[in-house]
């Protein structure tokens, strides 16, 4: 939400893709540079270096390992000014109880 300016919007989308869930967060925000878009899952990695004072670099690596832990995986696509996508997928069977 901190990248998305005022006006701009945030959706969430979830679907079946084989065995596994696949859940997408798309926004429309600033977007993302592609040598930034390598990189933003290791930790303490900052894109936007401006905005220093705003987060640890942690949250995107913090994801990346709890989604590998569950069997899953995560990536992002963007372009600059046309927003990001983030999806992750989590095997089927974790769903079930």
């Amino acid at each position: 939400m901190k990248f998305t300016p005022s006006g701009g919007s945030i959706a969430v989308a979830a679907r079946l893709d084989g065995e596994a869930v696949a859940v997408s967060v798309a926004d429309t925000g600033v977007g993302i540079q592609q040598d930034d878009l390598e990189r933003i899952f290791e930790r303490f990695y900052k894109a936007d270096r401006s905005r220093s004072g705003q987060g640890t670099g942690l949250g995107l690596a913090i994801v990346r390992h709890i989604v590998r832990l569950h069997g899953g995986r995560v990536w992002a696509e963007s372009s600059p000014g046309a927003g990001a996508t983030f999806t992750f997928t989590l095997p089927v069977g974790l769903a079930r109880t």
